[in-house]
């Protein structure tokens, strides 16, 4: 019988790509996600990479009664849980939204689940968790400082989620600290698609390339990096997706709760990601050097062989993949779903 895996926040950027790693190793996939800054097209453009149908809740986890129509019509193998807001700058203005959404939010997930019997719940974290690392590369044994409300509600989660996993026996998860996803399906057909102005480097690369935005701005050029920009672990979007099925296959055998970073391993500059999109694709990225903004770290990248180990996932495309899909579905969308 098909593993059936509720997907919360799954017509989002990193939740579609999910939807389409899942159901091509044979996950049946259900999608609860309330469209606030997602589109009901990435599941549309999901099944036609799949030839799949998906079944869509338009609903929100901090709606009880929303969560409990979803658990009665199916049972789950195991949630995935994308679902909640993302902006780092935003939570600094709104940090009680943040908490609203994403701590609210995961404590009627986890009571719906709880009700139903379902025991098994991938979360989707963030490397914002570890705040600036004392050194580098960053293990997840490293201690945990978040500087924003967003990175404070993805580590009061992954706390709830361990303290549930400890009261409740029978119940089990996986947290994957995320670092920086880029890239597209290859396909084209889904991608990062922002709301206005983007907050993350590539899909604002991307609409200065295809001549939505004059420049390019460079925040700092005078970090202690070997060119001055800011180092990052990238990684390409479709590999993150992959770090979700290994993190399904392997939930069964886990005692509670496991911590993995899901990174390449490897930091870049925003210098090395541009002169990487400049020569992958032949454009030239107008830039402008700006003032450092408060908070931003010089560099981190993730140590991630404990997900190598553990979960026996790699991420395998390099930068040259990674801008050369972000690149084509800019092209292919030049509005992103809107058409």
């Amino acid at each position: 019988m098909t593993k059936k895996i509720l997907v919360t926040g799954g017509a989002g950027y990193i939740g579609s790509h999910t939807c389409v790693a899942l159901i091509e190793a044979g996950f049946e996939v259900v999608v609860v996600d309330n469209l606030v800054n997602s589109s009901i097209e990435s599941l549309r453009r999901v099944e036609k990479i799949t030839g799949q149908f998906i079944r869509f809740y338009r609903g929100d986890i901090t709606n009880k009664a929303d969560l409990k129509r979803v658990f009665e019509d199916h049972n789950f193998y195991a949630v995935i849980h994308f679902a909640g807001l993302k902006s780092v700058a935003d939570s600094v203005e709104f940090p009680l939204r943040y908490y609203q959404q994403n701590v609210f939010g995961t404590l009627c997930l986890l009571e719906a689940m709880q009700q139903q019997a379902c025991s098994k719940i991938v979360f989707s974290s963030s490397a914002t968790v570890y705040g600036e690392p004392a050194s580098l590369p960053i293990l997840e044994t490293f201690p945990t400082n978040p500087q924003s409300p967003y990175g404070r509600s993805k580590l009061f989660i992954e706390q709830i989620i361990d303290d549930y996993c400890q009261a409740e026996k029978q119940a089990s998860s996986i947290i994957l600290r995320y670092f920086n996803p880029v890239g597209a399906h290859p396909s084209g057909e889904i991608g990062e698609d922002p709301l206005g102005i983007p907050n993350n480097l590539m899909p604002y690369i991307c609409q200065v390339a295809s001549g939505q935005r004059e420049f390019l701005s460079i925040y700092g050029d005078d970090y202690a990096t070997t060119d001055g920009t800011g180092v990052r672990d990238y990684i390409h979007v479709v590999d993150l997706a992959e770090a979700h099925v290994k993190a399904v296959d392997k939930i069964n055998q886990v005692d509670q709760v496991q911590w993995f970073n899901i990174g390449r391993g490897q930091g870049y500059s925003v210098k090395d990601l541009i002169q990487a999109f400049e020569q992958t694709n032949g454009i030239r990225i107008k830039t402008s050097i700006q003032p450092r903004r408060d908070g931003d770290i010089a560099e981190y990248w993730a140590d991630p062989s404990l997900a190598r180990q553990e979960l026996g996932w790699k991420a395998t495309r390099d930068l040259k993949q990674m801008v050369k899909d972000a690149w084509h579905w800019q092209q292919k969308n030049p509005k992103g779903y809107e058409e």
